[in-house]
């Protein structure tokens, strides 16, 4: 049964930094692309980031590049999203997510193979 599950959401002020983990269980971890979908109230699932099985290749929202980083460890099976500079638009539940390539993760999640049940970021203003 493949599992993700995502850890350090929390709340934070503006300004600040935190890091969210995804532990992946049950699957190919390195035949998989992994990255980070955001849902604040009241509106749509939008993608954060994303990189490939190998973690050379990163692709990131316009709305957090050069604020977010996606790594991953394939050794532990986890992905990680360093979040800095936090603002009050970042403000939403974050969802982990496993795809077969990096575009899938462009197409607003149609075609993820797998999700997580998310974890909550507040950023206060």
């Amino acid at each position: 049964q493949v599992q993700l599950v995502e850890s350090g959401g929390g709340l934070v002020q503006a300004g600040g930094s935190l890091r969210l983990s995804c532990a992946a269980s049950g699957l190919p971890f390195t035949n998989y692309a992994m990255g980070w979908f955001r849902q604040a109230p009241g509106k749509e699932r939008e993608f954060v980031a994303a990189n490939t099985a190998s973690g050379l290749i990163t692709n990131y929202a316009d709305s957090v590049k050069a604020r977010f980083t996606i790594s991953r460890d394939n050794a532990k099976n986890t992905v990680y999203l360093q979040m800095n500079s936090l603002k009050f638009e970042d403000t939403a539940v974050y969802y982990c997510a496993a795809g077969r390539s990096l575009s899938i993760f462009r197409t607003n999640g149609d075609g993820i193979s797998y999700w997580g049940k998310g974890t909550l970021l507040t950023v206060s203003s």
